[in-house]
């Protein structure tokens, strides 16, 4: 079988915003159940570290670089990820952009969210808009997205990230319904913990992504919070 051939038929998963926390265990997790993972992230350092924990566990995967900031280099890595692989099965979206300058609602301006909206709402249409086409053609696919919980709970004092994952939360929940009937998986999961490595709790990567993967296997469409229940007042540390 050559190579082409070998590219046409693998099932591949792509993580954005790939990171040593969910991304590694999501792409431990859908890479053990047969997907050559694909991680994107801005830091080909910490793309070829992530690679190297994989290859640990005989996991087939590659990684390319690009900025959420900058949707032209999003349109690049996945340009690339099409030629060398025919297509995308699986989009995770979860990129940790981080609250370097938390701002108050009361203060914030317009130049304050034009960031926090590039990086959260527009990478993430960008990168749908990389992988529907082919996803609708094929009648078949997933788009996952990953955020906080402040995009179905308000924090007043992260305004910023809040109103912009708010945005992305109403963009998924419109992908949603208008793709139910297409045959394309589209799940949110909104996190109310702070992941930490290794504790064996519901703080632990690996227990989200292992809901993850029971969420898209099980065909479990739509949003949820995660751990069911929680909310600002009880995120778990």
């Amino acid at each position: 079988m050559n190579k082409q051939r070998e590219a046409i038929i693998m099932k591949t998963m792509v993580v954005v915003g790939a990171g040593k926390l969910l991304g590694l265990s999501l792409a431990k997790k859908f890479g053990k159940n047969g997907y050559h993972v694909i991680l994107i992230s801005r830091n080909p350092a910490k793309l070829a570290l992530l690679q190297s924990e994989l290859n640990k566990d005989n996991i087939q995967s590659s990684y390319f670089t690009a900025d959420m900031y900058d949707l032209n280099s999003l349109k690049t890595s996945f340009s690339e990820i099409y030629q060398k692989f025919g297509q995308v099965n699986i989009m995770e979206f979860s990129p940790n952009l981080g609250h370097q300058n938390p701002i108050n609602v009361k203060d914030l301006r317009p130049e304050n969210l034009a960031s926090s909206l590039q990086g959260n709402l527009l990478a993430a249409i960008q990168s749908v808009q990389e992988v529907l086409p082919s996803m609708l053609r094929r009648k078949k696919g997933a788009l996952l997205f990953t955020t906080g919980l402040s995009a179905i709970y308000p924090n007043p004092n992260m305004a910023d990230a809040s109103v912009a994952k708010a945005a992305l939360r109403n963009y998924v929940l419109n992908l949603d319904q208008s793709l139910k009937d297409k045959n394309i998986f589209v799940g949110h999961i909104s996190l109310g913990v702070f992941l930490k490595e290794r504790t064996r709790k519901a703080n632990d990567p690996d227990s989200v992504a292992d809901r993850w993967y029971q969420k898209y296997v099980n065909n479990e469409h739509g949003e949820e919070v995660y751990p069911k229940g929680v909310t600002q007042a009880t995120v778990i540390r």
